[in-house]
Parts: C-alpha cells; sequence; structure tokens
C-alpha cells in the first residue's frame, strides 16, 4: 500500500516528496505517508495548470454587476409582517429540532498575541468568558427557550483540533451535552511551487495549509457530520465564525426567512460604515447573489453613491449564513449534481484568480494565494524565504452563493451581531469587542427601563456583563429584567445570569 502511494506521486511528478525517504525515522515515514493520503494529486495538478501555469488575469468580471437586493430591517423601511412571520416560522423550525449551530473555528490565536486557539480566547469584560463559552451559553439558551437541545458542530483544524477537545472536556462542555456537540477537522491542500511541484516544509512533512472557510462544506461531508444531521431531523445549519461573540447563533427570523423563501443558502449584510471598510460586497450578477471582495473591486466603484448619498455597493458580508443541509451535500460533491444556471461549460479562469465550475456537479472554486512558504532545498536544509515561492489554494464559503436556490440576503444591526475580534490592537480588536458588548448591554438596559450613562458613543462607563442564559438578545432580555420581583443595583462589576 505505501509503495502504492509512492509510485502514484511518482507518476504523478512528484516523487521528490519522498526523496529523504531513507533518512527518515519509522514515525517521520508514517507521518509523511499520511500527509501524502490526504493530497488530491489530480486535483492538485488541475489546480496548478488553471491558476497557475496559465498565467490566467487575476481580474474579476465585473460585466452587469449589480447590487444584490436585500430584506431591510422593519426600523429601517422594512415590512414589519414580513419579519413577525419569518419569526414565528424560525421558531418552529427551532422547536422541532430542525436548526443545528455551526462554527468555523479552525485559526490559532495568533493575531491577537494568544498561543492556542481563537475560540479559548477570553472575550467578555467581567468574567472572562471564552468566544467558545459565550457561544455554548448562546446556544443552550436558545434550546432552552424552544424546548429542544440544539446540536453543535465545530470544524476544528489540524493544528488546533486536539487543543478544542481537551478545553471542551476540562470545561465540562459548559454543560451541553456533549453527545450534541461534534467536532471534525478542516481539510488541508499542498503548497505549490510555480513550477507546481509540491513543497516539502521539512524533510519528512508536506507544506500544507487549510483549504479555506470553503472548506468547511467538504469537511462536513468528508466527516459525517452531514449524516448525523440528517439522522437527528436537521436540515438547517446556522453557520457563523468563531471571532465574531456578538453573533446571534440562533436567529429565528433569519431562520425564518431563510425557510420561507425556499433558500438554500441565505446570507446577513450590514451597511458599510465607508467604502474603505474592508469587508465584501453582495451584489447580483447574472441573476444570482454572489459576494466580490472588497480587493477585486475597483477604488471607483466602492465609492459610487444612490441618489439618497447611500453607498451603491453598500452591502457588506459578515460571515453570517444559514445553511440548507443537502445543499452543503451537494456542494461537497457528495450528492447528485444539478444544471447550474450559466454556469460555463467549458476550463474557464474566473474572477478573483479562481476555477468555475465545468460540469453539471456544483464545485466551489480555488482561490490562488502566492506566499513565502517555508521549505527545504535540494539537500533538506530548511529555505526561509523573503518572496513568495509558491502557492496556496483556497476555497470561500461565500463562493457557494451562485449555486443556491432562492439565495436571500437580510438586513442586521451591526451593534448586535457583528463585533469580530481578529487584531491585538486598534480596529476590530479584543478591546473593541468588549465596548461594543457593554454599548449592547446598556442599550437592552434602556430598553428595559432602565437607563444607564454612557458616553457620545453610547459606552457606559460601568462595567456590566450579562449571560446569554440570563438574556442573549433585547427581547429575552428584557423578559428575564422583568421577571425579577426585585431589580438588581445598576453598579460596577455588575453580573447578571
Amino acid at each position: 500500500m505505501n509503495q502504492n502511494l509512492i509510485e502514484q506521486f511518482k507518476s504523478a511528478g512528484q516523487g521528490h516528496v519522498f526523496a529523504f525517504w531513507e533518512q527518515l525515522t519509522a514515525a517521520e515515514r508514517t507521518a509523511l505517508l499520511a500527509q501524502a493520503g490526504e493530497v488530491d494529486l489530480a486535483e492538485t495538478a488541475r489546480l496548478f495548470q488553471s491558476l497557475v501555469a496559465s498565467k490566467a488575469s487575476a481580474g474579476s468580471s465585473l460585466d452587469g454587476l449589480l447590487p444584490a437586493p436585500y430584506e431591510q430591517l422593519p426600523e429601517k423601511g422594512g415590512d414589519a409582517a414580513s419579519w413577525a412571520q419569518a419569526r414565528a416560522a424560525g421558531e418552529a423550525a427551532l422547536r422541532t429540532g430542525r436548526v443545528a449551530a455551526f462554527t468555523v473555528a479552525g485559526g490559532q490565536g495568533t493575531r491577537l498575541g494568544y498561543d492556542g486557539p481563537k475560540g479559548t480566547f477570553v472575550i467578555t469584560p467581567i468574567k472572562g468568558k471564552s468566544l467558545f463559552q459565550v457561544f455554548a451559553e448562546k446556544i443552550a439558551a436558545a434550546g432552552r427557550r424552544y424546548g429542544r437541545p440544539i446540536h453543535w458542530f465545530i470544524m476544528t483544524s489540524h493544528a488546533n483540533h486536539e487543543q478544542t477537545e481537551t478545553f471542551f472536556v476540562e470545561q465540562n462542555y459548559f454543560g451541553l451535552d456533549r453527545a450534541r456537540v461534534h467536532f471534525f477537522r478542516q481539510g488541508r491542500m499542498p503548497a505549490v511551487d510555480f513550477n507546481g511541484k509540491i513543497l516539502l516544509e521539512t524533510k519528512s512533512s508536506l507544506a500544507l495549509s487549510p483549504d479555506g472557510h470553503g472548506g468547511s462544506l467538504r469537511a462536513l461531508h468528508r466527516s459525517g457530520a452531514l449524516d448525523i444531521m440528517q439522522r437527528e431531523g436537521v436540515d438547517v445549519l446556522s453557520y457563523f465564525q468563531v471571532d465574531n461573540p456578538l453573533v446571534r447563533c440562533i436567529d429565528p427570523e433569519f431562520i425564518g426567512f431563510h425557510l420561507l423563501r425556499g433558500s438554500e443558502m441565505s446570507s446577513k449584510m450590514v451597511p458599510k460604515v465607508g467604502p474603505e471598510e474592508k469587508v465584501g460586497h453582495f451584489c447580483l450578477q447574472q441573476g444570482r447573489v454572489c459576494v466580490v471582495e472588497y480587493s477585486d473591486m475597483p477604488v471607483a466603484m466602492q465609492q459610487l453613491t444612490n441618489a439618497d448619498g447611500s453607498l451603491k455597493f453598500g452591502s457588506g458580508s459578515i460571515a453570517i449564513h444559514v445553511i440548507d443541509r443537502e445543499f452543503a451535500r451537494r456542494m461537497a460533491g457528495g450528492g447528485v449534481g444539478r444544471v447550474i444556471p450559466n454556469a460555463p461549460k467549458t476550463p474557464e479562469p474566473g474572477g478573483l484568480g479562481i476555477i468555475r465550475p465545468t460540469t453539471e456537479v456544483p464545485a466551489l472554486p480555488f482561490h490562488r494565494a502566492d506566499k513565502k512558504i517555508p521549505t527545504v532545498d535540494a539537500s533538506g536544509a530548511p529555505v526561509k524565504p523573503e518572496k513568495p515561492n509558491g502557492v496556496k489554494f483556497e476555497l470561500f464559503v461565500f463562493d457557494a452563493l451562485p449555486f443556491a436556490n432562492n439565495s436571500i440576503v437580510i438586513e442586521t444591526a451591526r451593534a448586535d451581531d457583528f463585533s469580530p475580534v481578529k487584531n491585538a490592537t486598534g480596529v476590530d480588536s479584543a478591546q473593541t469587542c468588549r465596548d461594543d458588548q457593554l454599548r449592547q448591554i446598556a442599550r437592552w438596559l434602556k430598553a428595559a427601563g432602565t437607563t444607564v450613562p454612557v458616553d457620545a458613543t453610547g459606552l457606559p462607563a460601568l462595567r456590566i456583563e450579562v449571560s446569554p442564559l440570563f438574556g442573549y438578545d433585547a427581547a429575552s432580555f428584557t423578559e428575564a429584567w422583568n421577571r425579577q420581583a426585585i431589580k438588581p443595583e445598576i453598579k460596577d462589576g455588575l453580573y447578571l445570569e
């Protein structure tokens, strides 16, 4: 079996991967073979030919690009009756156990100056709860509210899988039913040099990297997670990323719109704060919803305005989706394909440096990223390149949108759904996120009839924290607050649970 794999690599022109075989220990050989077994040689060759060797332009075709329509919030002019109907539909789905939470959590806390899985990073202003604990309590609270415990699927990476599982064990799964918390690893892709040769990171290991958040759909299928969902009667996935503790993990209105419109993949948007904000744009092209990254849309186009002064392309993508289970299976190649409207029928280098699907079976396009990849030279000596020496391939989950039937976009309030933790300091840092949590609590208290002094930005001087088990949105908080016969004193350090 081992020799067969080695011969496959040699036949594919990748025999150099085993160049140091005779120098390796038995354990190193086993590890190298395991990594080689992850590689789809045909896929790697196809990606190299289409994204590297062809020298195709990385520019995106913006022909016919229009702003995507979206469902406005009632306070912004949306139809309140439609939102109420959506909420009822979403709550009905939650009561019957059709919904699962899905967190993409493969990242490390490196950019935060933190050594460990990002989900274990502490983020709340008083109790110092981890990101994972915040999500766990929101999921538990929703399960209690709707009378059905909610399954939680968590995609880790090879870099943090064991640490993540250990963390949950140490925290006793935050009180959740262990049988309803499911971990699985993200897939990996080999990096290649500009001649298509797979790079070695060391003599005994390949240069492998995660296949992007779009790889979550393939990982759901390959891990058997979709089969678990099918067995448990779950057909709706609430997708969010691990770096956004404000996210409403389980949003009945969002779920309801998705179901009522017969959508296979739905998305949340926030109006961009300005043309320079670095988020993707929800657009419409050839009648299908898509996302165009800020780096792929010309600045002049991002600055276009409507008659009222608002940005023409102002719908910002914040990586919150609802995904149909069988759509995820189809996109992962695990189901029966269908004809994709307007899909190219011949190989064609696509926009954003991607490959468009060439068959009737839907497939996410890969993106190319030129990187400085640590490797070894012909003698096995380590090489730390000073300029890009190879290419990594990754998938983006929003690239599934054009393949989805009836894809919809709904508006959400940034202040109640989006405050990511990406940087150690400055914008989108732990400090800005903790401040946004305090602003949210001040708004909730005000809505419940209790005023808290705040500054011009809405930030209170007092540190107050609310457990999602007490209230995870304005409505549930107000209900819990009003149930208290004796209201607690509003003071610094107040914690409500």
